[in-house]
C-alpha cells in the first residue's frame, strides 16, 4: 500500500513538474491593449460654397482639413454631422529574445478618412491602419509618426488635430535609429505635384516615382520647464513629365522647430515653425504640394512656411481651455501666381475640456478657419464642435 502511494506521488509530482516546465517553455509574449471611444458632433457653416453631401461628402466634414474649405461660392452652407470615426484601438506586444534583448511592437487602427460606408442605415465604416511598427534596441521599423514632427507641441483639441494649418503631421513607413537625443530616419518618398490647366485650375498628381527615400534628422532637448526640438528633412522630388520613362528630379529640404514651456499649475505654451522647399505634404495635411509643373514645362519645388501657437490654461483640476492659432502659406510664383492654388490657410480655435475622470472627458470647441487662393478667391469655415471620449 505504501509502495503504491509513493508511486502515485512520484507520478503526480512528475506530471506537475512537466506541466510547469511546459508552461515555462511555452511562455510567450506579453500583450496589452487600449484605445478610446469618441463621439464628435459638429455644426459647420461654410461661407462660400457647399461642403458636399451624400456620396460626395468630403472628409473635411469628419475633421478640419485646410485645403477643403470652399472658396468663391455663392451663399453659405450650414450642416450638422455626428460620427464616432475617430475611435481607435491599439494592440501592443513585448517579448524577450534568445539573445537577451527585448522586442516590442504595436498595431493601431481607427475609422477616419476611409471612403467605404455611408450614413443611410448602418453608419458603418472600414478600419484604417494608423501604426504598425516594431522597436528593437535603438531601431524603430515600420509605419508610425515621421521623425520630422514633434508630438509634444500638438495642443489638446476637440478637432482631430487642431493646429492643422501650419503644423507638421505625417505617419508613414520608415527605418529610424535613435541615440540619446538624436534620431535619424529613412522614410517613404512620395511626390505630390500641382498641375495647372490653361484656365488656371490646379489638380494634384501623386507620382510614387523617385528612388531616394526621405532623410530626416532630429534633436530633442529639455531645460527645466522648457522642452524643444529641431528637425531637418532632405528629399528628392521626381516626376516623369514627358512620359518617356525618364524622371525629372528636383531637391527638397525643410526645417521645423517645436517648443513647449510649462508655466505651472498645468498651464503651458506650445509653438512651432516650419519652412522649406518641396515639403508640402508634410505640413497642413498636404494643403500645398511638394512641386509644380512650371510654365516652361520643368519640375519646380514649392516653397512653404507654417506657424502654430497654443496656450493651455487650467481653470481647476478637472476643467481647462486651449487657445490655438495656426497658419500655413506658400510662395506661389510662375504659373501658380494667378491659379486656383491655395495661397494660405489659417485657423483660430478655443475650447473647454472637462474631465469627470482621467478616463472620461467632455469638450466643446468653436473655431474659425479661412482659405485664400492665389487668384484672390477666399472662403471661411465656422465650426462648433462637441465631443465625449472614454479612454481605456
Amino acid at each position: 500500500m505504501l509502495h503504491k502511494t509513493l508511486t502515485k506521488s512520484l507520478i503526480a509530482g512528475a506530471v506537475l513538474s512537466g506541466l510547469a516546465f511546459n508552461a515555462q517553455a511555452a511562455e510567450g509574449p506579453e500583450w496589452s491593449f487600449g484605445g478610446y471611444v469618441k463621439l464628435d458632433a459638429m455644426i459647420s457653416d461654410y461661407s462660400d460654397g457647399s461642403a458636399g453631401s451624400g456620396s460626395d461628402k468630403n472628409i473635411g466634414r469628419q475633421f478640419y482639413i485646410p485645403s477643403l474649405t470652399p472658396v468663391g461660392g455663392r451663399g453659405d452652407d450650414a450642416v450638422t454631422d455626428f460620427h464616432a470615426r475617430q475611435s481607435r484601438f491599439w494592440f501592443d506586444v513585448k517579448q524577450g529574445l534568445e539573445n537577451g534583448e527585448t522586442i516590442t511592437g504595436r498595431i493601431e487602427i481607427d475609422f477616419l478618412t476611409v471612403p467605404s460606408g455611408d450614413e443611410r442605415i448602418s453608419n458603418s465604416y472600414a478600419p484604417r491602419l494608423r501604426h504598425a511598427f516594431l522597436k528593437y534596441k535603438n531601431w524603430t521599423i515600420g509605419h508610425t509618426w515621421s521623425n520630422f514632427l514633434d508630438l509634444s507641441v500638438f495642443p489638446e483639441s476637440v478637432d482631430f488635430i487642431g493646429a492643422t494649418d501650419g503644423i507638421v503631421f505625417m505617419r508613414q513607413p520608415q527605418v529610424r535609429y535613435t541615440q540619446g537625443n538624436l534620431s535619424f530616419s529613412l522614410e517613404n518618398p512620395e511626390t505630390t505635384v500641382s498641375l495647372v490647366s490653361g484656365t488656371g485650375a490646379v489638380s494634384r498628381l501623386a507620382t510614387s516615382e523617385g528612388i531616394m527615400p526621405d532623410l530626416t534628422m532630429k534633436y530633442t532637448g529639455k531645460s527645466d520647464n522648457f522642452s524643444y526640438s529641431v528637425a531637418g528633412l532632405v528629399r528628392q522630388l521626381a516626376h516623369d513629365i514627358d512620359g518617356d520613362g525618364d524622371d525629372e528630379t528636383v531637391a527638397g529640404y525643410g526645417v521645423t522647430f517645436g517648443a513647449k514651456y510649462s508655466l505651472g499649475n498645468g498651464n503651458d505654451i506650445r509653438a512651432s515653425f516650419t519652412a522649406g522647399s518641396g515639403v508640402g505634404r508634410y505640413m497642413g495635411l498636404n494643403t500645398f504640394n511638394g512641386a509644380y509643373i512650371a510654365s516652361d514645362g520643368s519640375l519646380e519645388a514649392l516653397d512653404v512656411m507654417g506657424v502654430t501657437l497654443a496656450y493651455r490654461h487650467n481653470w481647476n483640476e478637472k476643467t481647462r481651455s486651449n487657445f490655438v492659432f495656426s497658419r500655413g502659406w506658400a510662395d506661389n510664383t510662375d504659373n501658380l501666381e494667378t491659379s486656383s492654388a491655395t495661397d494660405y490657410t489659417q485657423r483660430f480655435g478655443v475650447n473647454v475640456m472637462h474631465s469627470v475622470d482621467k478616463k472620461l472627458t467632455f469638450g466643446a470647441e468653436i473655431s474659425r478657419a479661412t482659405r485664400e487662393t492665389a487668384n484672390n478667391l477666399d472662403g471661411d469655415l465656422t465650426r462648433l464642435q462637441f465631443m465625449a471620449m472614454y479612454s481605456f
